[in-house]
């Protein structure tokens, strides 16, 4: 069937950019990895795969091409605000360094400023750079509060994470339901009072 020209434009173009030569080498190895495993490579349905298990990793990792401190510098902004400054609830899907297993959760950060504050989306994609990397959650959460720290040298950051982890609920000792969490603070957040404020800041629902 002939189609107008109006009729094709409406047909879907998808654009990616991957660097060339890692794809290509990327795309090999697991090539090798899948016959390995026992699977026919030349089956239909994995023609294509080792392509885009090639293009997926380079997106799930691609932290490693960002520069968080260049994030928040980006957006930065002078202002006399010395209150708490929370960003939570913000989504991390990461890949755990030790068997490259997805863990997924929730980064909740706060920061009392000092002088300057930053775009509130750069908080989340600060996280997001992180998390977009070969990870522990510990270190994760620590990579996040000392990014703000040393950037933004406010008065203190708070950072707490909520994951679950699949190498514990796919393998190993298969547990489904637990959920590991990690904190880390510093500056007026190792007060008392201050880091219970936080806590129960990001443990009320507004809506």
């Amino acid at each position: 069937m002939d189609l107008k020209p109006d009729q094709k434009e409406t047909f879907y173009h998808k654009e990616e950019y991957f660097d060339k030569e890692r794809t290509e080498k990327l795309s090999y190895h697991y090539h090798e990895i899948i016959k390995l495993l026992g699977e026919d490579t030349e089956r239909e349905g994995l023609l294509k795969t080792p392509l885009r298990v090639a293009k997926a990793m380079q997106y799930m990792t691609q932290g490693y091409q960002q520069n968080p401190e260049d994030i928040l510098r980006s957006a930065l902004f002078k202002e006399d605000y010395r209150q708490m400054v929370i960003v939570k609830d913000i989504e991390i899907y990461s890949l755990c360094e030790h068997h490259m297993l997805p863990f997924i959760g929730r980064a909740h950060v706060a920061y009392i400023p000092n002088g300057y504050i930053t775009g509130l989306s750069k908080v989340a994609r600060v996280v997001e750079t992180y998390a977009r990397r070969l990870q522990v959650q510990e270190r994760l959460t620590q990579q996040i509060k000392d990014c703000i720290q040393n950037t933004l040298h406010p008065l203190g950051v708070a950072v707490v994470i909520e994951a679950q982890h699949l190498c514990m609920m796919m393998r190993g000792v298969q547990k489904q339901n637990s959920v590991t969490t990690t904190s880390d603070f510093s500056g007026a957040f190792e007060k008392l009072a201050t880091r219970e404020e936080f806590i129960r800041l990001i443990s009320t629902r507004l809506h």
